[in-house]
């Protein structure tokens, strides 16, 4: 899946990889976490594959950057992948693994970690806050008004997942305290 949102984001604008970190900090890393290591190595593999091109850029004093370029062949394998029908929608959630076996804990730890799941995802919250704001200026920067249409979607998704899981701790604490007060 990295080397799909690497080929995408090649897809609107050759970058260097050091970029292509920073386009992810700001904008995929809110769905899909990947180390600066990882996309390096994903960068190397999509050049070997032939779906990306590399063109080295001396640097005075410093080592040659490299600026990668989506192929022809990258791009038909991200449309390729566009184009599968499957939403992709996986019905693993590590989260509810771990809620399933909690009975085996004491109830107060149980609501302390509800109580953590909604501070985190509050801070995620704040965090997606100023994403629209990098929404419109890498769709300025890069011309595809139209496209970040859809960017706007991943970042609704996100908000509404984390307001989602914020509601559903919130009334996990109040069936274990109603539970507490009955036992």
């Amino acid at each position: 899946m990295l080397k799909h949102g690497i080929l995408g984001l090649l897809n609107y604008h050759s970058l260097t990889g050091y970029e292509i970190m920073e386009v992810f900090r700001d904008s995929l890393n809110f769905f899909w976490s990947a180390q600066t290591s990882q996309i390096y190595r994903e960068l190397q593999g999509l050049e070997k594959k032939g779906w990306v091109g590399k063109t080295p850029v001396p640097q005075q004093g410093k080592p040659d950057k490299n600026i990668f370029s989506i192929t022809a062949q990258g791009k038909e394998e991200l449309l390729r992948w566009l184009a599968d029908e499957s939403p992709g929608i996986v019905a693993k959630e590590p989260v509810l693994m771990k809620v399933f076996f909690m009975g085996e804990r004491k109830r107060e730890e149980n609501i302390c970690y509800f109580q953590r799941m909604i501070s985190d995802c509050e801070g995620f919250l704040q965090r997606l806050s100023p994403v629209p704001a990098y929404i419109e200026n890498y769709s300025n920067y890069l011309g595809h008004k139209e496209k970040s249409l859809y960017w706007q979607m991943t970042v609704d998704y996100g908000r509404r997942k984390m307001q989602m899981y914020i509601e559903w701790a919130k009334n996990c604490i109040s069936l274990l305290e109603k539970q507490g007060m009955e036992g």
